[in-house]
C-alpha cells in the first residue's frame, strides 16, 4: 500500500509539473510572436485562391436601378441583394465603369463606384475597374475628352500628365478605403484614338495615342509598386476583328506593357459567329502572349419591349440556333464561354445583366434599353441565363 501511495503521488506531481511547463511554453511563444507595432491592428487576410477563369457581371447600373425602385429576386423568387444573387449564382468578378466628371448624372462617378466596389468586396467578388477617360460613354464612335482637360487637347505632354495623375490619384483614393481593384482597364472600347473632341479623327495618330495609353498604364504600374499585390492592366477593343488590327498597330507603336486583352463581342456587330470567333481569340492570345477576356457580351431572352426605351438587342441580334428565349440565352452564353475557354481565354463578363426597366429615364428614353437582354425576367426574377455562371467548362 505504501508503495502504491508513493507512486500515485509521484504521478500527480508529474502531471502538475507537465501542466505548468506547458503553460510557460505557450506564454513564451505568445510573447515572441506578439506584434507591438500599433499601426498593424490585425494580420493581413489570406489571399483568395487564384481564379483560373473569370465569369463576371458589369453591375454599373445597380445603384441607379435600386434608387429608381428596382428590387431583384433570385431563381427561387426571393428578394435579395443583387450582389448576393450573382455571388450565389457562381459569378466571381464585377466590372464597373468610371466617368471623369459626369455632370449629367449622379452615377458612375467615383463616389458611386466606391459604393459598388465595396458591395462587390463584401461578397468576395473580384473587381475590374473601367476608366472611360470621358465624362460620358466612351466607345468606338465616341472618345470625348473630359471637359476639364479640353483646354490641353493639343498639348499631348500636359494631357498625358493629366491622365497619369487622374489614374494614379483615383487608385490611391480607392486603396485608402481598401477598395483596390484587381484589374484596371485603361480606356473603354478604344478602337479610335482616345481623348478627342467631337467628330473622331482617323487614322489614329499613334505618336499621341501610344503616349497617352502608356501614361495610363504607367500610372497603374507605379501604383502597384506600393501594393501587396499587383493590379493588372487591360486594354479594351470592341469586336474581335478590330482587336486583330488594333493590337498589331499598338504593338508596333510601343504599347506592350499590359496583361489583358479585353474584347466586346456582340454577334450583331461582329463579322465573327460562334463557329469561328475562337480563331480570332486564339490568334490574339498566341500573337501577343496576353490573357484574354470578353468583357462585354449579351443576348436577348425575349423580343418583348416593356417600356418606352427602345431595345438595342432586337431581332437583328439573333443568331441561328439561339432563339430569343431564356434557354436560347443560356445556350448562347454556355457556348460562347466554352469557345473562349477552348481558345485559351480566361474570362467572360455579361454586360449590364441588372439594367432592368424602371420609371427612371436614360439619355434616350424612359425605362431600360436592355430590359430584354438582362439576366432577370420582366418580374426581376433571375432567369435561366443566370445559370451560365455555374456551368462547368469541358476540357
Amino acid at each position: 500500500m505504501k508503495t502504491l501511495e508513493f507512486n500515485t503521488k509521484n504521478k500527480r506531481f508529474g502531471l502538475i509539473l507537465w501542466f505548468l511547463l506547458s503553460i510557460l511554453f505557450l506564454l513564451s511563444c505568445s510573447s515572441e510572436n506578439d506584434n507591438t507595432d500599433d499601426s498593424v491592428s490585425q494580420p493581413d487576410p489570406e489571399p483568395n485562391p487564384e481564379i483560373s477563369f473569370y465569369k463576371g457581371a458589369d453591375l454599373s447600373y445597380v445603384n441607379e436601378m435600386e434608387d429608381c425602385g428596382a428590387v431583384y429576386k433570385d431563381a427561387a423568387n426571393i428578394i435579395k441583394d443583387p450582389y448576393v444573387i450573382f455571388d450565389e449564382a457562381g459569378a466571381n468578378l464585377v466590372r464597373f465603369r468610371l466617368w471623369h466628371n459626369p455632370e449629367w448624372t449622379d452615377y458612375s462617378d467615383l463616389e458611386d463606384v466606391k459604393q459598388g466596389i465595396a458591395r462587390a468586396k463584401q461578397n468576395n467578388l473580384k473587381v475590374l475597374l473601367d476608366f472611360h477617360y470621358s465624362d460620358t460613354w466612351a466607345d468606338p464612335e465616341n472618345q470625348q475628352i473630359p471637359a476639364a482637360w479640353l483646354a490641353h487637347i493639343d498639348d499631348t505632354e500636359v494631357l498625358g500628365d493629366s491622365l497619369y495623375n487622374y489614374t494614379l490619384n483615383t487608385l490611391n483614393e480607392l486603396a485608402d478605403l481598401n477598395l483596390t481593384p484587381d484589374i484596371v482597364q485603361v480606356g473603354n472600347e478604344t478602337n479610335p484614338m482616345i481623348l478627342q473632341d467631337g467628330e473622331l479623327e482617323w487614322p489614329i495618330d499613334w505618336e499621341r495615342n501610344s503616349f497617352l495609353i502608356n501614361q495610363g498604364i504607367k500610372a497603374v504600374r507605379d501604383f502597384s509598386e506600393d501594393q501587396p499585390t499587383s493590379v493588372e492592366v487591360m486594354l479594351h477593343i470592341a469586336q474581335p476583328e478590330n482587336g486583330l488590327w488594333w493590337f498589331q498597330e499598338a504593338t508596333a507603336n510601343g504599347v506592350t506593357d499590359y496583361d489583358w486583352i479585353g474584347l466586346s463581342y456582340y454577334p450583331k456587330w461582329s463579322s465573327y459567329n460562334l463557329a469561328n470567333v475562337g480563331e480570332a481569340f486564339s490568334t490574339l492570345i498566341n500573337t501577343y502572349n496576353k490573357k484574354l477576356m470578353v468583357v462585354e457580351t449579351a443576348y436577348p431572352f425575349t423580343l418583348e419591349d416593356i417600356d418606352q426605351a427602345g431595345n438595342i438587342q432586337g431581332s437583328d441580334a439573333l443568331i441561328e440556333g439561339y432563339p430569343a428565349t431564356q434557354q436560347g440565352q443560356l445556350d448562347y452564353l454556355n457556348d460562347l464561354t466554352q469557345c473562349i475557354y477552348d481558345a485559351g481565354g480566361k474570362g467572360i463578363v455579361y454586360w449590364e445583366p441588372a439594367w432592368v426597366s424602371t420609371h427612371c429615364s436614360t439619355l434616350w428614353g424612359q425605362g431600360s434599353h436592355w430590359d430584354n437582354a438582362t439576366l432577370f425576367d420582366h418580374d426581376n426574377k433571375a432567369n435561366l441565363g443566370m445559370q451560365f455562371y455555374s456551368t462547368t467548362l469541358k476540357d
